[in-house]
C-alpha cells in the first residue's frame, strides 16, 4: 500500500504556513497589501476560467500575469525593498522584536514627551499601530517617517506649531506622520464633556487594534484607549511599561499588561 502522506508533508505545510504568514504580516498596511488581494482575485478568476473551459479568458488572465509578474518588482520596488532589509536584519521575519536596549530607549523617549506634555497641560494624541495598517488615516496627513524623539513630539504638538492640530502616528520603527486625522467615537452614551482628541482616540481604536495615548489639555493627565474603551489618569510607571512593551513586540504575545488596564476600564466619564 503506498504511503500517499509522509510526517515530512507535514513539516512543509507548517513551515510554509508560517513563512507566508509572516510575509503578510510585512506587507500589512501597505500598497502592497492591496496588490496581493488583486492578485487572489486574479487567480481565482483564472481558476473558473479553467474549469469551466472559458478559453478566451483563460489566455487574457494568463497575459495579464506574465505582465505583472515583470511589472509588480518595478512598481512595488520601495515595499520589496523594505521586506528585504527586515528580513536581512535577522530575526524579523518570525518575530518584529526589537532588542530591550532600543525598546527601553524609544519607550523612554515617547513617555518623557508625555510627562513633559502633561506637565505643560499641552494637549496631545499619539496612536500606536499595531497589526492593523493605518495608512488610510496617515495617506493625507503630514507624512515625516522620522526618528522617534521627545524633542521632535513635544515640538509637534506645541501651541502654534502648523502640525500641533492632529495625531501622531508611530509604528515601532518611527514617527510616521503627524497632524493626522481620525474617525470620531460612535458612541452615542459618552459625556458631552469629553473632547475631541479624546473621541479621536476612541475612534480609531474602534475600527482598528491602535493603542492611543491622550493628554488632556484641561486636565494635564494621560488617557489610554484600547479595544473602544478610555482610561483615564495612567500612572507615569504604567504608561512606561506600555510603551516598553509596545516596543519591544510584546504586546501580542503577552497580553497581561493591556489586561490589567483594561481592569481599570469600566466607568467611563460621565
Amino acid at each position: 500500500m503506498l504511503d500517499f502522506f509522509r510526517w515530512q508533508d507535514a513539516i512543509d505545510i507548517i513551515v510554509i504556513s508560517i513563512i507566508v504568514h509572516r510575509l503578510l504580516l510585512l506587507i500589512v498596511g501597505t500598497r502592497a497589501m492591496q496588490l496581493v488581494k488583486g492578485l487572489l482575485i486574479m487567480g481565482a478568476l483564472a481558476a473558473a476560467a479553467r474549469i469551466f473551459d472559458l478559453r478566451t479568458l483563460s489566455w487574457f488572465l494568463g497575459k495579464v500575469l506574465g505582465v505583472l509578474v515583470i511589472a509588480i518588482p518595478i512598481v512595488f520596488q520601495p515595499e520589496l525593498r523594505k521586506m528585504l532589509e527586515e528580513l536581512g536584519r535577522g530575526g524579523s521575519l518570525w518575530q518584529r522584536k526589537k532588542t530591550g536596549k532600543k525598546a527601553e530607549l524609544l519607550s523612554h523617549e515617547v513617555a518623557r514627551a508625555l510627562s513633559y506634555l502633561k506637565g505643560q497641560k499641552i494637549g496631545a494624541l499619539i496612536v500606536l499601530e499595531r497589526n492593523t495598517g493605518l495608512k488610510d488615516f496617515w495617506r493625507t496627513a503630514i507624512k515625516l517617517n522620522a526618528d522617534i524623539t521627545q524633542e521632535l513630539l513635544i515640538s509637534i504638538f506645541w501651541e502654534g506649531t502648523p502640525l500641533h492640530d492632529g495625531a501622531v502616528i508611530i509604528d515601532r520603527d518611527n514617527i510616521v506622520a503627524a497632524s493626522c486625522y481620525l474617525p470620531l467615537t460612535e458612541n452615542s452614551d459618552l459625556s458631552r464633556w469629553i473632547g475631541t482628541r479624546h473621541r479621536a482616540a476612541l475612534g480609531v481604536t474602534e475600527v482598528s487594534d491602535a493603542i492611543a495615548l491622550v493628554v488632556s489639555e484641561e486636565r494635564g493627565e494621560v488617557s489610554l484607549a484600547i479595544n473602544g474603551h478610555l482610561s483615564k489618569n495612567l500612572k507615569e510607571a504604567q504608561v512606561q511599561k506600555l510603551l516598553l512593551h509596545y516596543f519591544a513586540g510584546e504586546d501580542e504575545e503577552n497580553k497581561s499588561l493591556l489586561d490589567r488596564l483594561q481592569e481599570d476600564i469600566r466607568t467611563l466619564w460621565t
